[in-house]
């Protein structure tokens, strides 16, 4: 009788094993507040808006351990609007991330599916508004990425396994189209983290993006519509007590662009005296600060100017952007806190006679009558 009670049970026991060495996990984040922009089309606007110091979201990640430190893993991130329960990312299920993959502790991780870019993944960090600050701090027309304006379909990713605080990786995604290299992308990136130290370089490349829907980057979400574009920069962030500070370059150039921020409204570019635009180009230097005051409190501030070049067959023009951004964020517990964020831009420089010349701070409500803009944000923020 014994036996037979044994035999029987070693079945559940393994079942019971095989189920502790797999999770699921959920997850998100709820982030709503108000917001004010002063010259929006050169009248003032109030907004309820979400998902600004991080996009608004829940999502599933899981693993399944298959034995000699081999894993099985996913991720699907969905984001969504708080006002109006609407999907995000153009419409979307799992518009933020969806993917799977396999990851090893020894070899690294191999991920299929829609995913961040190299830029998101390791340079991105080191900005204020791609660690701390959200999307009211984003560069110009998030022209880098750096924001997460856009993610990569069709996309195989590789990320190598920590290495005595060095980490890299990289991205190819597939155009999925007849014409291969019709709107296909990749990307590689690295970092290097000892202390309070953090190094970070990444580099993009994207061939005619946002031209097809079913491509690399589809063509409600990309930040330009071009046929290519290039993106390389390289950041530091040093951190002692309870102070960060951090200094980053990013350069990006629009071969051929046709549109720009599709995401929102600012659209097409066109020069004056009948001419083609030829090219964009930013070039962007960012210096930012946080200081955490208390384990409860913390304040942060960023300057960027950024020198834009816009190219057509009428001529070009030079114009600078001068963008400020603060915020402090007080936790009210270990999940929700609040935060208020001020914004300005001003613009100078080179005239173009277009869109570029007038201030757009990323998230405002709209594009500025003039070469100035300002913009407040008050908010709520609950993760679970």
């Amino acid at each position: 009788m014994k036996k037979k009670v044994i035999a029987l049970a070693v079945p559940f026991i393994f079942a019971a094993s095989a189920h502790a060495q797999s999770s699921v996990t959920l997850y998100g984040v709820i982030d709503e507040g108000f917001n004010y922009t002063n010259n929006s089309d050169g009248k003032a606007a109030y907004q309820l808006e979400s998902g600004y110091a991080q996009g608004s979201r829940w999502g599933l990640k899981g693993t399944e351990d298959l034995g000699g430190g081999l894993k099985a893993i996913f991720t699907l991130e969905n984001g969504f609007n708080v006002n109006n329960g609407a999907l995000g990312q153009g419409g979307r299920m799992f518009g933020r991330q969806a993917y799977v993959g396999l990851a090893d502790a020894r070899f690294g991780t191999i991920m299929l599916g829609r995913q961040y870019d190299s830029l998101v993944d390791y340079l991105a960090q080191t900005t204020a508004n791609g660690n701390w600050g959200g999307y009211l701090l984003s560069h110009p027309y998030d022209n880098d990425n750096t924001d997460n304006s856009f993610r990569v379909n069709n996309t195989v990713k590789y990320a190598s396994p920590n290495l005595a605080g060095f980490q890299f990786g990289g991205t190819y995604s597939f155009s999925n189209d007849t014409g291969f290299a019709n709107n296909r992308q990749y990307s590689v990136g690295g970092q290097y983290s000892n202390g309070g130290l953090l190094v970070a370089a990444a580099y993009l490349q994207a061939n005619n993006p946002g031209l097809t829907a079913g491509g690399a980057i589809a063509s409600n979400a990309a930040n330009f519509l071009s046929e290519r574009l290039r993106i390389f920069g390289g950041g530091v962030n040093y951190t002692f007590g309870g102070a960060t500070f951090g200094f980053v370059y990013t350069n990006t150039n629009v071969n051929q662009p046709s549109a720009m921020d599709t995401s929102a409204y600012v659209g097409s570019i066109i020069p004056p005296a009948g001419g083609t635009l030829t090219a964009l180009k930013f070039q962007n230097f960012e210096v930012n600060g946080k200081y955490q005051v208390t384990p409860v409190f913390f304040v942060g501030a960023q300057y960027v100017y950024t020198a834009a070049t816009m190219d057509a067959t009428s001529g070009n023009a030079k114009p600078k952007y001068h963008t400020v951004g603060l915020m402090a964020d007080y936790n009210l517990s270990k999940r929700t806190d609040f935060y208020v964020q001020a914004a300005y831009q001003k613009v100078a420089g080179g005239k173009t006679d277009t869109v570029l010349d007038d201030a757009y701070i990323p998230g405002a409500a709209g594009v500025s009558s003039t070469a100035n803009q300002l913009a407040f944000r008050a908010a709520i923020r609950h993760k679970f």
